[in-house]
C-alpha cells in the first residue's frame, strides 16, 4: 500500500473516500465489490463488516505492548532515535518554531463555527501544514504501519479481515468474489491522516521534554524556576551580565562580585537576545535527540501505550462510521500552554 507521506511543509490532501454503507450496496453501484445474494440482508453485511473491523483492531491492540518494548524501551529507543542524526538536527528546531502556528490553526478549525463569513478563515487554517517530517517521525510512522497495523505482512491487513468476513458470509449464499479495491479506497486516506497526526504528537513531546528539562536545570543548577527556554535564557543572561560587570568593577573583580550580588545589574538587550538564541539553539539540538530519554520515560509511565490505543480507537471509529480522521492528540496544546506560561513568567506576556 502506498500512502501519501508529507516530507515538506505540506498538509496531506485527503482524497474523497466512499462511505462505509457503499460497501453494502449492490454491484450496480460498485461492480464486483460485494457479490449479490438474495438471502443476504443488509444487517448481515453490516454485522460481517463490523465483525471483521473489531477482530482486526483487537489484534492490533494485542501487539501494542511488544511494539513499545521493541522501539521505545532501551535499547530500542536508541536505535529509533539514532535516525535524528543528520538533517533532523535542522528540521526539529523548525518544527518547534512552527508548532504554535499549527496549534493555532488546529484550534480555529476545531472551535470556530463554519459560518459564511468565516469560511475563508477555515480554508486558510486547513491549509496550514503540520511541519517538516523528520526521519524519526517517518521511521516511527512506518513501524506503526508495517508492524502494528499490518503485522509485518504485505498490503493492508484490515482489507483481508473485511474481505474474509464478507467471503465467509457469502459462502453461505453465493460463490461470487469480493473486490478488495473498494476497501483500499476507503481505508488508505484514514491511515495516512492518522499517522500524520501521530507525527505532530512527536514534535509536541520533544517540546514538552525541553520545558521539563529547563525547569529541572534551573531548579538544581541555579535555584531558579525556569519553565522553558525563554526563562532559562533570561537567568543565564543575568548571570553573564553580573560576571561582565564584576570584571570591570573599579575596585576589582572580587569586590565587584560582592557588590553585584547585592545590586544585580540589568543585562543589556543584546546580551539577553544573544544568550536566548544560544539557549534555543542548544534546546533545538537536544529536541532532535530527546526521544532517547523521553521515549523510555513515556513507555514506563504508560503514555506511549495510551497514545497508541487512542490512535487505534479513533481509527476504528473512523472506519466504522466513515468519518474523517478524528485522532487529534492533545500533546501540542499542552506544549503551547507550557510555552505561554514560560513567556508570562519571563515578563514577555
Amino acid at each position: 500500500m502506498t500512502l501519501y507521506q508529507p516530507t515538506s511543509l505540506q498538509r496531506p490532501t485527503m482524497p474523497e473516500k466512499p462511505p462505509l454503507h457503499t460497501l453494502r450496496d449492490s454491484p450496480s453501484a460498485t461492480p464486483g465489490a460485494i457479490p449479490s445474494g438474495r438471502d443476504v440482508s443488509e444487517a448481515e453485511i453490516e454485522q460481517a463488516i463490523h465483525s471483521g473491523i473489531e477482530r482486526y483492531f483487537d489484534e492490533c491492540r494485542a501487539r501494542v505492548p511488544a511494539f513499545i518494548d521493541r522501539h521505545f524501551h532501551f535499547p530500542g529507543a536508541i536505535a529509533t532515535n539514532r535516525k535524528a542524526l543528520g538533517w533532523d538536527m535542522l528540521r526539529a528546531p523548525i518544527n518547534l518554531l512552527w508548532a504554535p502556528v499549527y496549534a493555532l490553526a488546529s484550534l480555529i478549525t476545531a472551535l470556530m463555527p463554519e459560518r459564511k463569513g468565516l469560511m475563508w478563515l477555515h480554508r486558510l487554517a486547513h491549509r496550514v501544514p503540520a511541519g517538516l517530517t523528520t526521519r524519526v517521525q517517518q521511521h516511527i510512522s512506518n513501524l506503526i504501519l508495517v508492524e502494528l497495523l499490518n503485522n509485518d505482512q504485505q498490503g493492508l491487513t484490515l482489507e483481508s479481515y473485511l474481505v474474509g468476513s464478507l467471503e465467509t458470509l457469502y459462502e453461505r449464499h453465493s460463490s461470487g468474489p469480493v473486490d478488495h479495491r473498494q476497501f483500499s479506497q476507503m481505508i488508505e486516506p484514514l491511515v495516512a491522516e492518522t499517522l500524520s497526526q501521530y507525527r505532530v504528537s512527536r514534535t509536541a513531546s520533544a517540546d514538552i521534554t525541553n520545558s521539563i528539562s529547563c525547569t529541572v536545570l534551573g531548579a538544581f543548577a541555579f535555584q531558579k524556576f525556569t519553565p522553558g527556554g525563554i526563562g532559562l535564557g533570561i537567568v543565564l543572561a543575568s548571570m553573564l551580565a553580573k560576571i561582565l560587570a564584576a570584571r570591570d568593577f573599579i575596585l576589582g573583580e572580587t569586590i565587584g562580585g560582592w557588590y553585584y550580588s547585592v545590586f544585580p545589574p540589568e543585562p543589556s538587550l543584546a546580551t539577553t537576545a544573544g544568550v536566548m538564541v544560544a539557549v534555543m539553539a542548544a534546546l533545538a539540538a537536544f529536541a532532535a535527540l530527546s526521544g532517547v530519554i523521553s521515549d523510555p520515560v513515556q513507555a514506563a509511565l504508560g503514555l506511549h501505550r495510551r497514545r497508541l490505543h487512542k490512535l487505534l480507537d479513533h481509527l476504528q471509529k473512523d472506519v466504522m462510521l466513515s468519518t474523517q480522521s478524528s485522532f487529534r492528540p492533545k500533546d501540542q496544546f499542552v506544549a503551547r500552554v507550557l510555552d505561554t506560561f514560560d513567556m508570562i513568567k519571563s515578563g514577555l506576556l
